[in-house]
């Protein structure tokens, strides 16, 4: 390794030590030259020299001397080539307005002496500083001009420019087949010429292109090519590939290769503190980690990766992380916290994708990925003002001698407009009271539809309170007066211990019934004034159930009713406290219309992500006629088989706690046989 090393030094010298002798012989060549155009060639083998080895300011003076030289012998071929290297020096320091002013100068020269590989090079040239300054279509359209000259020619230095330009731009255009077919072009270049950083380079970016794609086998051939360089020892490069392949041989479960190279990332990042890379190792390790259930070392790597991915404001690494996330707390069965994690990576998701789309929109340039023969012609209104120039310099003399005439137009020009803006100030005046006047009748109107509809609010709460009134003195009155007679007896020593204590179920059922009475009224009074509001979360369908079965499983035997539990462990999304009330009051009618020997069942099952809910007993049934009454905002009851009485509002309130929280309620009954109750409810929030 030493020795390959020594090697490498010493070409380098020797390469040096040889350009430097050749600058040196060119330099003393042309110092005894005659001024003539022999002596302009040898200048410009000299600027491209000192180009070769980076003296642009020792260049920029031969340009100089080269450029009078040419100028006083008219040699139109050395002026192209001058002009072209001076714009050249110019780009290399980054001056853009010179070298494009430049190259354009010299693509004109070239063009009227017919030299199509001068042209070439200038079209290469500028397709460079395009795609540098982010102006990609336009890059794209000069770096493909030049390719057809420069590929017939076999200029290898100048194919790879522009090989590695035209990449480039299709890569940030994402034209990623386009991009892979010029790195391509660009890397069978580069290794003819033996330039290493570049084939490094172009094998990266090829690594990257085919991930993009899927095309995990290739990613991971072309990374290993980057490993396999010389240049593979050096910490930043390693630190850069190994997360990046760790990733891809992730792609195919390798979790061994995946775990080496990923650990390998680690330690590099860790110990050169780069976060950029160090976040894309973490989120690797973590997905490595839930694959293989080791989720707390995973939730650990996860949480810092995604601090890092915001104090450097990577969002395509912290979409990754979000989803990442999400998995985890699902696998853990954390489902409240993995409904956050699904709601930020959708946020950000959108987000990214509404920017690529302004990105898009804002772009006037077309997306050319071909050559459009026209892109360089002529700009139509850049002749059309050169004519107008023209023009203007021919009337010069003419419009000296109409002077005095132009000041009279100017100064009655003048006094028509200062007429004109005072007729328009007092036209806005106008306009503005008018506007004034117009949001004032709109407020009046918005007041008065305020009025009406507090006014029509009053009236629904007072209608409400009035029928409230009504249920309460009549049905709650009843239920409350038999349970009082019962005590009364009871204290006169009108009934007996033994005739109390038979009559305990009754008494029983009378205050259960003014319990349920009491429960419904409360919801309907407060749904019809409007203060219902859901807070859903996700709970267990199958917990409520029993909560609900321990209340009326005394009525239930009392009855004579047998109970069947097919409910399973389910969850759905919704009020938990709302769904309570609606099972309550279901139960309690399918109590209330059983008789002695029939059976209630309650089931519960999943449908296209929802969670559906059924009560049925084989009571007596409802009637066709009575079904349409059942679910209406009025107060339609019947008696139950044991004379149970009701407000007839459960079902309507039922209807509107079930509806609050996005679901359905319906009811299949015969007469005679029985009914099911169904409840519908979503398993997640809805879109």
């Amino acid at each position: 390794m030493r020795r390959i090393i020594t090697i490498v030094i010493g070409l380098s010298v020797f390469i040096g030590f040889s350009q430097t002798n050749d600058i040196d012989s060119l330099a003393i060549e042309l110092a005894f030259q005659e001024q003539d155009s022999l002596k302009v060639e040898t200048s410009l083998k000299l600027v491209q020299s000192l180009l070769d080895t980076q003296e642009y300011d020792r260049a920029l003076k031969y340009v100089i001397e080269s450029e009078k030289l040419s100028n006083t012998l008219n040699y139109k071929k050395g002026i192209a080539e001058i002009t072209y290297y001076k714009a050249l020096i110019y780009a290399h320091k980054n001056d853009y307005i010179n070298a494009i002013s430049g190259y354009n100068k010299s693509k004109r020269l070239f063009n009227t002496l017919k030299d199509t590989l001068g042209v070439a090079k200038v079209n290469n040239s500028i397709g460079l500083i395009e795609i540098k300054r982010g102006n990609f279509t336009k890059g794209l359209q000069f770096s493909l001009a030049a390719i057809n000259e420069l590929e017939k020619r076999n200029l290898v230095n100048e194919l790879n420019l522009a090989y590695s330009n035209l990449a480039n731009a299709y890569y940030n255009i994402k034209a990623y087949d386009k991009a892979i077919e010029y790195y391509i072009k660009a890397l069978e270049v580069q290794e003819r010429l033996n330039d290493t950083s570049s084939i490094n380079e172009s094998n990266s970016k090829l690594a990257e292109l085919y991930s993009f794609k899927k095309e995990h086998r290739k990613a991971i051939q072309y990374f290993e090519k980057v490993l396999a360089s010389s240049e593979s020892d050096n910490d930043s490069i390693r630190g850069h590939i190994y997360p990046k392949l760790g990733g891809q041989y992730l792609e195919f479960n390798d979790y061994s290769k995946a775990s080496g190279y990923l650990v390998q990332g680690y330690n590099i990042n860790i110990r050169n503190d780069n976060k950029a890379d160090l976040l894309i190792t973490l989120n690797n390790l973590g997905d490595l980690n839930i694959q293989q259930n080791r989720l707390v070392l995973a939730e650990k790597q996860l949480l810092e990766a995604g601090e890092i991915a915001k104090n450097i404001d990577n969002k395509t690494e912290l979409l990754k992380h979000y989803k990442l996330m999400k998995t985890l707390d699902s696998t853990r069965r954390r489902f409240d916290k993995a409904f956050v994690w699904q709601r930020e990576y959708y946020e950000l998701n959108n987000a990214l994708k509404r920017n690529d789309v302004t990105v898009n929109t804002n772009n006037i340039e077309p997306q050319l990925l071909e050559l459009d023969p026209n892109f360089d012609k002529p700009d139509v209104t850049s002749n059309t003002a050169q004519l107008t120039n023209t023009s203007i310099s021919e009337t010069d003399e003419r419009y000296n001698k109409f002077k005095l005439i132009f000041y009279a137009l100017l100064a009655a020009l003048a006094i028509v407009s200062t007429f004109l803006i005072l007729i328009y100030l007092k036209r806005n005046s106008n306009i503005k009271y008018m506007q004034e006047l117009e949001e004032k009748n709109i407020k009046i109107e918005l007041q008065n539809e305020a009025f009406l509809e507090q006014t029509k609010h009053l009236e629904n709460v007072n209608n409400v309170k009035d029928k409230l009134f009504s249920i309460v003195s009549h049905d709650l009155k009843d239920s409350l007066s038999s349970i009082n007679g019962f005590i009364d007896l009871l204290k006169d020593g009108s009934l007996s211990r033994e005739e109390f204590d038979n009559l305990i179920p009754e008494l029983s059922e009378n205050a259960n019934n003014a319990s349920l009475l009491l429960f419904n009224l409360l919801n309907w009074s407060k749904s019809q004034m409007q203060s219902l509001e859901p807070k859903p979360t996700l709970f267990d369908v199958q917990e409520v159930f029993e909560e609900k079965i321990n209340l009326i499983e005394q009525r239930i035997e009392s009855k004579g009713i047998t109970l069947v539990d097919h409910s399973l462990r389910d969850f759905a999304y919704a009020d938990r406290s709302m769904f309570e009330i609606v099972i309550q009051n279901l139960l309690a009618n399918a109590l209330k219309f059983s008789k002695n020997g029939d059976t209630i069942t309650i089931s519960n099952h999943i449908s296209n992500g929802s969670c559906i809910i059924s009560i049925s007993d084989t009571g007596i049934g409802i009637s066709k006629q009575n079904i349409e009454k059942l679910f209406k905002n009025t107060s339609f009851t019947t008696v139950g088989t044991n004379n149970e009485k009701g407000t007839g509002l459960g079902l309507s309130i039922c209807k509107e706690l079930v509806e609050l929280n996005n679901g359905k309620i319906w009811v299949e009954s015969t007469q005679g046989v029985g009914s099911t109750f169904y409840v519908q409810l979503p398993k997640s929030k809805p879109a």
